[in-house]
C-alpha cells in the first residue's frame, strides 16, 4: 500500500518539519498487522514529496481476523491487503502522522495554520462505488480529483480498485484527517472490530467539514460499519458541531460587502456594534457563546474594562483556531489571565456559564435547528441568566439585496434566517418567560425598506 504527498510551497522541505519525520531518513513504525515505512522520493527546495508505504504480513493479519470472526478459510489469506490503500492504510496513517493530524506545530506554528499546495497519490484504492464516488468524496473539500478505475492483476474481475490523484490548497492537518475518514469508507470495509469509541474517532478527525459534508449520510454509515445505533450518534454530535457559531462573514455578505466606498466590512460593525451594547451595560465579565476563531474575545481584550472574558464553543476545531489568531503561546501574562477558553455547547446546561455580566450570541443562533431553540433559551436566559445577553441575527428581509431569492440563506450550515417581525416575536417572548427587557438596533447600512443587514437584540435583566 502506497500514498504520497507532495507540495510545491517553497521551501518545500518544510513538509517534513510539519510531519514530524526527516526527508533524509528513512524510517519504520510497526504496527500490529506490518511495518510502515516513511521516506522522501524527492526533497529539494522546490519540490518534496513525503511516501508512507505499509507492508502487510496478510498471515498475521489472516490469523487475528480468524481468531475474531470464526472465518479460516482461504480466501483471509489471498485478498488484496497487502496491495490497495484500505482501511490499514488510514490506521498506519493515524497513528505515524498523529502529530501532523493535530495541525500543531511548535517550530512552525504558522505553517501549520495554513493551507499549502498539495497533491496527494494513491496508486490502487479499492473503492465500492467507483470513480464517481472518489469525486462526490473529495470535491466537495476543494479537491481538483482524478480517479479512473485500474484492474488489480489477480484480484480485480469487477475493476472494484482506482488510481486517485487530488490537488488543492489545503491545510496538511485537514488533508490528513480527511484521508484518515475517507479511505475505509472508499473501502467500505474496515479490518478491525468496530465499537463506539469509532464514533470519537469520526467526530474528533471529520469536525468542521464531515458536518457540512453532502454525502456525510453515507460517510458515517460505511466509516461505522453500518451499525446504525452508532450512526444515530454520530449524527447527533455532528449536529453539535455544526451549531459552532461564526462571528466572521458568511460568503455572501464577504462578496458582496457593506454599500459606500471605504466603509467597514459587516462582521467589523457587527462586533463593533456589539462591543457598544456591552460598554452601556457596564459589564465587566462576558461570554462569548460560540467564540469561534475569536475575533470579539480580541477585541474585549483590548479593553481594560474587561476583567474576566471566556470563549466558549461546541467546535475544538474553532477552539484551536482562536487559540492561533490569538497567539495564545506569546500573549502576555497579564492579559492572559483575563481570558479562558471552553468546549461546551449553548443547548446544555454548563455550571461554568454562570457568574457572567454578560453573555453573547454573535450570529449563533441561526446554526441552530429551529427544535433546539428552546434548549437554548433555558440554558442562557433561564440557568446562566447574565444581567445582559446581546444576540445578532441575519435579518432576512435585506437577503434580496444580496441577490438571493427568497428561500436562499446567506450561509449554508444556516438553519433558518428570520425576518424582523419574527426576529421580535421570538426575543420578545424569550424576554417574558424570564424577566428580561429588549431592545432592538440595525447593524450596518440600513435599507429604507429592507430595514439592516444585520438585526441586534439586547435583553437586560430586570
Amino acid at each position: 500500500m502506497l500514498l504520497t504527498i507532495t507540495t510545491t510551497a517553497r521551501p518545500a522541505t518544510d513538509l517534513g518539519r510539519l510531519l514530524r519525520k526527516h526527508p533524509d531518513r528513512v524510517q519504520s513504525f510497526e504496527q500490529s498487522f506490518g511495518t510502515a515505512w516513511v521516506f522522501y522520493p524527492e526533497a529539494g527546495e522546490d519540490r518534496c514529496t513525503a511516501a508512507l508505504l505499509l507492508e502487510v504480513d496478510a498471515a498475521r493479519l489472516a490469523r487475528a481476523h480468524a481468531r475474531a470472526s470464526g472465518d479460516a478459510t482461504l480466501k483471509q489469506y489471498v485478498n488484496d491487503r497487502p496491495y490497495a490503500a484500505s482501511s490499514l492504510l488510514a490506521v498506519a496513517l493515524g497513528k505515524v502522522f498523529s502529530t501532523a493530524r493535530s495541525g500543531v506545530s511548535d517550530e512552525r506554528p504558522e505553517l501549520a495554520a495554513s493551507a499549502l499546495p498539495l497533491e496527494v497519490a494513491l496508486p490502487a484504492v479499492p473503492c465500492k462505488g467507483g470513480p464517481d464516488l472518489v469525486r462526490d468524496l473529495f470535491a466537495p473539500l476543494g479537491w481538483e480529483v482524478e480517479a479512473e478505475a485500474v484492474p488489480l492483476p489477480g484480484f480485480d474481475a469487477d475493476s472494484r480498485h482506482v488510481r486517485v490523484r487530488l490537488r488543492g490548497e489545503v491545510r496538511l492537518a485537514d488533508a490528513l484527517s480527511q484521508l484518515y475518514v475517507l479511505l475505509p469508507v472508499l473501502d467500505d470495509a474496515k479490518h478491525y472490530w468496530v465499537d463506539i469509541g469509532e464514533v470519537d474517532k469520526l467526530v474528533r478527525s471529520g469536525g468542521d467539514w464531515l458536518a457540512a459534508h453532502p454525502r456525510r449520510g453515507l460517510i458515517a454509515r460505511r466509516y461505522l460499519a453500518h451499525r446504525r445505533s452508532y450512526e444515530r450518534a454520530a449524527f447527533a454530535r455532528l449536529a453539535e458541531v455544526a451549531e459552532a457559531g461564526d462571528e466572521d462573514e458568511s460568503p455572501v455578505e464577504e462578496e458582496a460587502g457593506e454599500p459606500g466606498e471605504g466603509s467597514l466590512p459587516l462582521h467589523r460593525i457587527r462586533i463593533g456594534a456589539v462591543l457598544d451594547a456591552l460598554a452601556a451595560s457596564g459589564a465587566a465579565s462576558v461570554l462569548d457563546l460560540g467564540c469561534g476563531s475569536g475575533k470579539l474575545l480580541d477585541a474585549l481584550l483590548d479593553d481594560p474594562r474587561y476583567t474576566r472574558i471566556t470563549g466558549a464553543d461546541v467546535s475544538s476545531r474553532a477552539l484551536d483556531q482562536a487559540e492561533r489568531a490569538l497567539r495564545l503561546d506569546r500573549m502576555p501574562e497579564r492579559r492572559r489571565r483575563r481570558l479562558e477558553l471552553i468546549q461546551g455547547s449553548v443547548v446544555y446546561r454548563d455550571k461554568r456559564f454562570a457568574g457572567y455580566d454578560a453573555a453573547v450570541l454573535m450570529e449563533v443562533i441561526e446554526h441552530l435547528d429551529p427544535g433546539r431553540l428552546p434548549a437554548m433559551e433555558r440554558v442562557v436566559f433561564g440557568a446562566a441568566r447574565p444581567r445582559t445577553v446581546v444576540v445578532t441575527t441575519p435579518n432576512a428581509e435585506y437577503n434580496a439585496r444580496y441577490g438571493l431569492a427568497g428561500h436562499e440563506l446567506r450561509h449554508a450550515d444556516h438553519r433558518f434566517e428570520w425576518d424582523r417581525a419574527r426576529f421580535a416575536a421570538w426575543a420578545e417572548g424569550v424576554a417574558a418567560r424570564h424577566g428580561y427587557r429588549v431592545r432592538f438596533e440595525g447593524v450596518g447600512a440600513a435599507d429604507p425598506d429592507a430595514g439592516a443587514p444585520t438585526q441586534m437584540g439586547v435583553f437586560d435583566r430586570d
